[in-house]
């Protein structure tokens, strides 16, 4: 079941998603070439904590930590620890916060030092990816436009976008319906109605869209061991258009 949100609901998540912005600033202006994922895990807890916010992935179905750190073609859940960044790499940082009972869930792709300019046009057309499927966040859309745009942005430069792993609503769980897949037909699936919240977030890999899970039983990573790139942003569709709830 799809659940509306209130004006407070939405507020709260606000606040939660507020809380995610500036920590997820505050590790991309960290990340550099010898700092561990470990690090940037601690940093974005005593950041979180700071503000008012609970960290939403630490223990969430026993995940181990504040933030998903995921290097290279690792494309999501990747475990900080004592690994640390080297100059080249991409990082991607997942996180979410809690607020009065209310999340907010975002991510971003990070280049440690010089990328390549192969990573850096992947980081750039993920993040369009992102902005061209909020663009169809609207009432009366449906959700397959959404999905669409996301799907038709990535592939026409080129690249995937993985099956396997999708956005999801949001509001007081972490993950409610409905999915938000990032592919898809235009004008199919659920109509899009004011107070949907959803977290709309493409995982776009340089070669081909398959992934697996490592032995570790959470990082997720290429199946040819290429690129991968993420971006993701909490969306409210409100009247007046799509609004971002994860911006500081």
């Amino acid at each position: 079941m799809i659940l509306l949100k209130t004006e407070r609901e939405l507020a709260l998540m606000r606040r939660a998603g507020r809380a995610v912005a500036i920590t997820l600033e505050e590790i991309r202006m960290s990340v550099k070439p010898g700092i561990t994922t470990g690090y940037l895990d601690g940093l974005a807890e005593k950041t979180l904590r700071k503000l008012g916010a609970t960290p939403a992935f630490k223990g969430y179905q026993g995940f181990p930590a504040v933030i998903c750190a995921s290097i290279n073609e690792e494309v999501v859940h990747g475990i900080p620890g004592p690994r640390k960044l080297k100059n080249g790499d991409i990082i991607k940082i997942d996180m979410g916060a809690v607020v009065e009972g209310y999340f907010g869930d975002a991510a971003i792709t990070v280049p440690v030092g010089e990328a390549s300019p192969e990573a850096a046009e992947l980081i750039r057309v993920t993040e369009e990816c992102l902005y061209k499927g909020i663009e169809q966040a609207r009432v009366g859309k449906r959700l397959g436009d959404i999905s669409h745009a996301v799907q038709r942005t990535a592939e026409s430069h080129g690249y995937s976008v993985v099956r396997d792993y999708v956005g999801h609503g949001i509001g007081s769980r972490m993950h409610e319906d409905p999915p938000v897949p990032n592919y898809g037909r235009p004008s199919r699936g659920p109509l899009l109605r004011a107070g949907m919240t959803l977290a709309i977030e493409p995982m776009v890999n340089l070669g081909t869209y398959e992934v697996y899970v490592k032995e570790d039983q959470w990082t997720v990573v290429t199946r040819d061991g290429k690129l991968s790139a993420h971006f993701e942003h909490t969306v409210a569709i409100t009247p007046e258009g799509p609004l971002i709830l994860t911006v500081g």
